[in-house]
């Protein structure tokens, strides 16, 4: 598998930094909330999709990493999503519990499923691709790396973003990458683990 798939691109959202491909393309003021926080990333990338203000946390996460991978570029409609977290939507999941005590809402009740986030980027980038969330403690590249592979193996993705979109209580952490048979960074176990924890973090 490593030898027939690579990493092209890679994008990190962490303790108030953007890194693209190693490089530090945005950071935040000190202690800055993360709803702050968020909303200057979409500014700072001058981004024009009005949705984002409805999203709930996780999906803003998830969108706005996958806006500044693609960096401007359309994705092949085939470009498959493989993404993971240790908590699901348990934050959303929290908040429109607390609705509950007076009027439910039907805004936080439509993000209580994680695979909602990967709805929004397939409408986004208006993929037709095969998608999956996976819940796991712990970052895991076997994961990426087996389901990937599959998918590759059965010709049904062209390109495959995959990674960790973790959001618990105002902690973050945001790693997707995108994956082709293009000529890059090995696809493998090792290069995974070294992109996600780079030594200047």
């Amino acid at each position: 598998m490593s030898n027939s798939l690579y990493i092209q691109d890679w994008v990190i959202i962490r303790a108030g930094k953007v890194i693209r491909n190693s490089d530090i393309i945005f950071k935040a003021a000190h202690d800055k909330k993360l709803s702050s926080f968020l909303k200057d990333i979409y500014k700072n990338r001058k981004l024009k999709y009005p949705k984002f203000f409805k999203m709930d946390t996780l999906s803003k996460l998830g969108y706005l990493g996958s806006e500044i991978l693609f960096k401007g570029e359309e994705p092949a409609p085939e470009t498959a999503l493989v993404f993971s977290n240790a908590s699901s939507s348990l934050e959303t999941d929290k908040a429109y519990a607390e609705t509950m005590h007076d009027y439910p809402s039907p805004s936080l009740f439509v993000y209580t499923l994680p695979n909602i986030m990967l709805g929004e980027i397939s409408i986004r980038f208006k993929l037709r691709s095969e998608n999956i969330f996976l819940i796991s403690e712990f970052f895991d590249p076997s994961l990426y790396l087996d389901y990937s592979g599959a998918l590759f193996q059965q010709e049904k993705a062209r390109e495959i973003v995959c990674g960790r979109v973790d959001l618990h209580n105002t902690d973050y952490d945001v790693f997707l990458c995108r994956i082709s048979p293009d000529k890059g960074i090995d696809f493998t176990e090792e290069e995974l683990k070294k992109l996600y924890l780079p030594t200047h973090e």
